[in-house]
């Protein structure tokens, strides 16, 4: 599994969403690299692993990501938050969670409605597989549809990620699968690990609502909700600078502080 490592200081590791890649986080590897050492990955099938046979599921990946990254906080957008989920509830080195427009259930069930009703989701996954990129260019413009077009760390962004390909149609299986079937909601009670749960306001597939009751769950004082306003579902495109000064408040006051260190450095 391809994880590009750059920045020094305490480590964070990025983990995509479904069907892009680690490049996606250019905007937040701009900001962050100056105080963070960052840990991007690229999941199997994926950008730079497109030919990691990895399954695209909860143990085998955060097992593979574990093992090449140092204790750390983990960051996981959308799909990729399910791994980080997983990882915090699982693995004592990750040090602090942060859900980035993620949810611990993608599919609307009537326990859980803050989600996508699974004819919506399966018309997206269709979507992909037949023409990944006019979907993924569409996805794209929805999040910087707002944002200032001379913003530098955008140029080429978007047309870089299109032209990057769709990644193995073995993993748009099994990551569909995956979005359909995980329910991790069960773990949240017991969750001690410091979490910060960031949705996008004007997300339509991951609504702000869950961020917020997903925390609700957690451990009095253990997790926090933040919305971000004008964000859409990958909300670190549009709204860089807010969800990068999050993730240093939050691993700065909440992690590093509450530990009494700083997590441990590469």
């Amino acid at each position: 599994m391809h994880i590009a490592v750059s920045g020094s200081g305490p480590a964070l590791v990025l983990i995509h969403g479904w069907a892009l890649q680690g490049d996606v986080f250019a905007p937040l590897v701009e900001r962050l690299s100056g105080q963070f050492t960052l840990h991007v990955v690229d999941l199997p099938g994926h950008g730079r692993s497109r030919e990691d046979a990895t399954p695209l599921e909860c143990e085998s990946v955060v097992a593979a990501i574990a093992a090449a990254t140092p204790p750390a906080v983990w960051c996981g957008w959308s799909l990729g938050g399910l791994f980080a989920l997983h990882a915090a509830a699982s693995r004592p080195q990750v040090q602090g969670l942060v859900m980035l427009a993620s949810s611990p259930r993608f599919v609307r069930e009537e326990s859980w409605p803050h989600a996508v009703p699974a004819p919506v989701f399966a018309q997206f996954a269709n979507d992909l597989a037949v023409d990944f990129p006019a979907t993924v260019d569409r996805f794209l413009a929805l999040d910087l549809m707002n944002t200032d077009p001379a913003r530098a760390d955008l140029r080429g962004l978007r047309q870089r990620l299109v032209d990057a390909g769709a990644p193995e149609p073995r993993v748009l299986e099994e990551g569909a699968r995956l979005l359909q079937s995980a329910d991790l909601r069960g773990v949240l009670p017991s969750l001690r690990t410091p979490s910060l749960w960031l949705p996008g306001h004007r997300d339509r597939l991951v609504p702000p609502a869950a961020a917020h009751a997903a925390a609700a769950v957690c451990p009095a004082g253990a997790a926090k909700a933040q919305t971000i306003a004008h964000g859409g579902h990958a909300p670190f495109l549009g709204q860089a600078d807010e969800v990068a000064a999050q993730l240093q408040h939050f691993i700065t006051a909440q992690v590093v502080t509450a530990a009494g260190r700083q997590p441990t450095m590469q």
